[in-house]
């Protein structure tokens, strides 16, 4: 429930009914101070000068006699004060907290969801590894991203069905098979007398695919007849047939083992893989088809859409030696979607480099005659400190290196905190610890911000990470364990009389924000606005946890307090399930 929303209403009506109707104001000309000591809300009167003949300042006070007149009407505000152009309205805190309060109790984990997305089924196709390559950090924020998004689009409730492709017959698969088996690589002949030995687990069989993968592209510049061995390895993937098929089957089990892996790991989870080869012969058949209609035409032997007159450049479907590029498939996939789960919109995540290719595959998809949404949601780069990465020259930074190195932090770091604790405790928190950093990382900052990541900054407990929110809950937790928190007690407490310290009115006016930040990071596909509203509101818990005493207080405000921080947990809780990330009893 959004519950600024009907307290705005509420003002609304009331506004407008002093107004007599002439004209109207609507609930987005209510805006919130930038001091808290003017007021918890305010009407802007500018807009209304030019209708009502009359200043600004003058509307503002005649609001206010009019309004003074009714304020039982206005149920939800304590009081009213015209300042300037400005009327200002302030809260019952009281009221407020028993609303915040009432809801989560209801239904905890609901509390700041809503229905503006009134069912709609929207598809969220993130995490588009693909196979034969390594899995780096550039892919850790398409999946951190793209699931965050799928779970704040839930929760503004739409039908989100999150899916994952995953390009497992590209020319680079060809590249890394031609490699893998050559002749001249000692490496991998060293690699696969190990593997008839057994002990190598699928995540290191996957990672040696990247490694040759990087390797491979060395080579081919290097070798004059790569290029056309590539080529032929190639057909013969797309054939389905020879030698290099049947190898090509054997190295995608390997790939497709460690995504498994990492999945379970960051405890993604799709509701369905699309794989390329599963698609391509389709695609086939639609191009041969659209070539026929003169939709698709040849150039220079390729066969391309010339969307020229659209502003768009020109789409290659297939090159001169007739092996195909990614619209071959992600045409046909695209139809698939559509047609298998009667979507609203199509969302694509995917780097900010294939812009244009979706603008070009949404008007082939338009000229088509499909009418539903597709979407582009860009995000820019990881950074290593030397410069960007490039699976092609091997210069990354692994999700493997980085999830090994965080957990290693994150150990030491626990171990050193709590030597009483068992080994598999710590290894616990450790992970919650270490893989919540590594998302929220990706996600504290808007999408289209390039991110340089910093283990250690990542993993502190006073800065702006996921640390700091985890840790902000177990101290929560280690409070509310001091003391019997019955229900009964809390509510009878949650009185204005008992929550009259200005840093609880602050908290208070927060927690009621949450819904609003929901709502917003929905809109604009932003999960960072989550992120920055978490940590504000843990700043705010950390900063009244300091200088309000909660368990030495009078009885009835104490229960008032730990009524107060136990709905700070839930929400701070609920934000980060919106993110991906778990949070932490004890740390």
């Amino acid at each position: 429930m959004n519950i600024f929303a009907n307290i705005k209403k509420e003002i609304v009506k009331q506004v407008n009914q002093a107004l007599d109707r002439k004209v109207a104001i609507k609930e987005a000309d209510l805006v919130f101070p930038p001091d808290s000591k003017m007021g918890d809300i305010s009407l802007p009167c500018f807009g209304l000068s030019k209708e009502l003949k009359k200043s600004p300042n003058d509307i503002a006070q005649m609001l206010l006699t009019e309004l003074s007149s009714c304020a039982q009407e206005l149920s939800s505000v304590e009081s009213m004060v015209a300042t300037g152009p400005y009327l200002n309205f302030t809260l019952d805190k009281g009221q407020l907290v028993k609303k915040i309060f009432a809801e989560i109790k209801k239904c905890p984990q609901d509390f700041g969801k809503n229905k503006v997305g009134k069912k709609k089924r929207v598809m969220i196709e993130y995490s588009n590894g693909n196979t034969h390559k390594e899995y780096h950090i550039g892919h850790l924020r398409n999946i951190s991203y793209g699931d965050a998004v799928n779970h704040i689009l839930a929760a503004n409730g739409f039908d989100a069905i999150p899916v994952s492709y995953i390009n497992d017959f590209g020319i680079h698969v060809a590249k890394t098979l031609w490699w893998l088996y050559h002749k001249e690589n000692e490496t991998a002949k060293n690699f696969f007398e190990n593997f008839k030995k057994g002990g190598i687990t699928p995540g290191e069989k996957g990672r040696f695919l990247g490694q040759m993968y990087a390797e491979a592209t060395k080579q081919m510049e290097l070798k004059s007849q790569a290029k056309e061995e590539v080529g032929l390895i190639m057909k013969q993937v797309e054939t389905r047939k020879g030698e290099y098929y049947k190898l090509w089957k054997e190295t995608r089990k390997w790939s497709i083992e460690l995504f498994d892996q990492i999945y379970r790991e960051l405890k993604v989870h799709f509701r369905e893989v699309f794989y390329e080869n599963e698609v391509i012969e389709e695609g086939f058949k639609i191009v041969a088809d659209l070539y026929e209609k003169h939709i698709l035409v040849k150039s220079q032997g390729a066969v391309i859409a010339n969307l020229e007159k659209y502003n768009l450049g020109v789409l290659l479907f297939l090159r001169s030696d007739g092996t195909a590029l990614y619209p071959v498939a992600d045409l046909p996939l695209a139809m698939l979607k559509f047609k298998k789960y009667k979507l609203h919109k199509s969302i694509y995540v995917v780097d900010i480099r294939q812009g244009l290719y979706f603008e070009q595959l949404s008007k082939v998809m338009e000229l088509l005659g499909y009418k539903q949404e597709l979407m582009h949601l860009g995000y820019d780069f990881v950074k290593l400190p030397e410069g960007m990465m490039s699976s092609r020259t091997g210069n990354i930074v692994t999700y493997q290196e980085l999830s090994e190195k965080m957990l290693t932090n994150a150990k030491t770091e626990t171990r050193n905190k709590h030597e009483d604790w068992t080994e598999n405790k710590i290894d616990m928190v450790a992970k919650q610890i270490a893989y919540g950093a590594m998302k929220f990382e990706m996600i504290k900052v808007s999408r289209d911000k390039t991110i340089t990541f910093d283990i250690e900054k990542a993993l502190r407990f006073d800065g702006y990470t996921a640390a700091y929110l985890q840790y902000t809950c177990a101290r929560i937790n280690s409070i509310l364990r001091k003391d019997d928190v019955v229900e009964t007690r809390l509510i009878a407490s949650l009185q204005a009389k008992n929550l009259a310290e200005g840093k609880e009115h602050a908290l208070i006016m927060k927690l009621a924000k949450y819904s609003l930040a929901v709502e917003l990071a929905g809109q604009n596909y932003e999960p960072s606005e989550i992120a920055k509203y978490l940590f504000e509101l843990a700043q705010q818990f950390n900063d009244y946890y300091h200088d309000v005493p909660i368990l030495k207080a009078p009885e009835e405000i104490k229960s008032a307090r730990l009524g107060l921080i136990k709905a700070v947990k839930q929400v701070i809780a609920n934000g980060l399930v919106l993110l991906g990330i778990e949070t932490i009893e004890e740390m």
